[in-house]
């Protein structure tokens, strides 16, 4: 009379508590922490695939609502960082996250959520990303049921670096949230992580940023593949999010970032949660981040008015007073 105790969760399922013999043949649930789950629109998700314009076969995800109709056109969220279509049974807690879109609340309001898988090349990070997403996206809209003239991304990090590279090279995204980007390669690499005071070169020349080697050897790669030099070019209106505590990204690249699309009257916006680090971990700066990027997007991709934050700011003196989330009136 053996047992075994065990989860079991796929992106609808929660991973409730199991017991069963060592067969695994008379499998019983004994909790159920989250009935709730059944009165939303949950979403699925299915697993698709493409070839990258250097001839990689690609895969990704997507999130579609649970009432999706196919002859109808949906607003698409592209939502990346590396590779991650092997989380696709994950089962995504609803709750307001710290640096990414929730799957099931977006799919809930009607979106579909993209998520593809980016292989990369040594030297060409920037140009990697767009290999692989873009014609990911191409791929769908080709299906028929994705609105293309509504179509967002978002990313956070080495994501948020690849979404302002992106949005440089393409008009395809009608709205970007970038959060904690490094826009600068030269002056990221000359920087320090400000919690640790380990020096950020390490990561060009050899770890994530894939640059390859230092910025005396490979100048141009450096230029390349810093989006700050190509701003002009950048027609997607965005909401970056970058915190004055990051001690992961230096909060410079943000404001380079801001300042720069702000000098060139690009449709821009800058969200610092003051004391938080590379991501805001208080719920009330997960919550009012969540709120924002929601309501940029809606307003982007759905056609909602503008909240007023997005039409006046906030002050800093109105900072955690009046928060701007009312929206405006036509």
């Amino acid at each position: 009379n053996e047992k075994v105790i065990f989860s079991r969760q796929s992106f609808s399922e929660y991973p409730n508590i199991r017991i069963s013999d060592l067969s695994f043949k008379t499998e019983l649930v004994i909790s159920d922490a989250n009935p709730q789950q059944k009165d939303y629109n949950w979403g699925t998700i299915e697993l698709v695939s493409w070839s990258s314009l250097d001839g990689l076969a690609l895969n990704g995800m997507l999130v579609k609502p649970e009432d999706f109709d196919p002859t109808k056109k949906y607003p698409m969220i592209v939502n990346f960082y590396e590779k991650s279509s092997d989380r696709i049974h994950t089962y995504r807690t609803p709750s307001p996250g710290r640096s990414s879109i929730n799957y099931s609340f977006y799919a809930s309001r009607g979106y579909l959520i993209f998520n593809p898988d980016v292989y990369y090349r040594v030297g060409y990070p920037g140009d990697s990303a767009f290999n692989c997403v873009i014609p990911g996206v191409t791929s769908l809209i080709e299906k028929g049921f994705v609105d293309e003239d509504n179509i967002g991304v978002q990313g956070h990090s080495w994501g948020g670096y690849q979404i302002a590279h992106l949005v440089t090279k393409t008009d395809i995204f009608k709205a970007a949230e970038s959060g904690a980007p490094v826009v600068n390669m030269i002056s990221a690499f000359g920087g320090i992580r400000w919690d640790t005071g380990l020096s950020r070169q390490f990561q060009y020349e050899h770890t994530q940023s894939r640059i390859g080697g230092s910025p005396w050897e490979y100048p141009q790669r450096y230029y390349d593949n810093s989006p700050i030099y190509n701003i002009d070019k950048i027609n997607t209106p965005l909401l970056i999010m970058h915190n004055d505590a990051d001690g992961h990204v230096p909060w410079y690249q943000g404001i380079e970032f801001f300042v720069s699309l702000r000098r060139l009257g690009k449709p821009s916006w800058l969200l610092n949660y003051n004391g938080a680090r590379h991501w805001p971990l208080k719920m009330q700066n997960r919550k009012d981040f969540n709120i924002r990027m929601q309501q940029f997007f809606d307003h982007y991709l759905k056609g909602a008015p503008k909240p007023m934050w997005m039409v006046r700011g906030v002050p800093a003196i109105e900072k955690g007073i009046n928060q701007g989330y009312e929206l405006q009136e036509n």
